[in-house]
């Protein structure tokens, strides 16, 4: 039994990337009104500049969580990627401006800065997705964080493997790394591009929160493109029930 699906509506993907890639407010509101009809349960959102870049700013984070609150009744949360602002001690001080806060925000925990940029968002009362991407330092790093118990959740994150036939055997070489650490916080897994599908099934197995959405894969499991998030989250649905896709 899937215990929660996350939609990721768009990531680090521009229009190059797929026409299907919502940027402005207005669109990222309405591709999570329908994801969330469609049946995700969480937003994962990169608030962007105008001309398509992640931006931490309070002049673009707080517009982009008015207009998806006003859309849809789930939490919803946003990136703190170092590509977004290098330095993570203006990533910290970008979070003490915000003016409307996120339900959470994902820390990578590979990124230098990890613990002040979470303890940043603990202190305004966000919840922190403590990101841990296979193949590096980052689950060391949580394991030996004093912050780790502390996390609304872990995202184990397969991003560089996107082979479909070996991103789930490195998924479960993520889920074992994790289980040395005694965070006792729910596991959400995905995977990306290639890996984003097998992966998924493989959380629907084992029971673990998963995501999907055109940040993680912008093609259904049979390898067309998808017309949107929507889609995406429906095609989710039906595979983690067994239903054909």
């Amino acid at each position: 039994m899937l215990q929660m699906l996350q939609v990721c509506l768009n990531g680090v993907r521009t229009g190059a990337d797929s026409g299907a890639v919502p940027l402005s407010p207005a669109a990222l509101a309405d591709a999570a009104r329908q994801a969330v009809a469609a049946g995700a349960q969480d937003v994962h959102v990169h608030p962007k500049t105008p001309c398509g870049q992640d931006s931490l700013s309070p002049r673009v984070v707080g517009p982009v969580l008015e207009a998806i609150r006003e859309a849809v009744d789930v939490p919803v949360g946003v990136t703190t990627g170092a590509w977004a602002e290098p330095d993570p001690e203006r990533r910290a001080e970008r979070i003490a401006s915000w003016t409307v806060l996120p339900d959470h925000a994902s820390v990578n925990w590979h990124e230098d800065g990890a613990d002040a940029v979470a303890a940043a968002l603990l202190a305004r009362g966000v919840g922190v997705e403590a990101g841990i991407w296979a193949g590096t330092a980052a689950a060391a790093r949580f394991a030996a964080s004093p912050l780790a118990p502390r996390v609304l959740r872990v995202l184990a994150e397969v991003i560089d493997d996107t082979d479909p036939t070996t991103a789930p055997a490195t998924a479960r070489t993520l889920l074992t790394e994790l289980a040395r650490a005694p965070h006792g916080r729910p596991v959400l897994l995905h995977g990306y591009d290639g890996g984003a599908w097998p992966v998924l099934q493989l959380a629907g197995e084992l029971g673990l929160a998963t995501r999907i959405g055109i940040e993680d894969t912008v093609l259904l499991p049979d390898g067309t493109p998808a017309t949107g998030n929507a889609q995406l989250v429906s095609h989710a649905v039906r595979l983690v029930c067994g239903l054909p896709t």
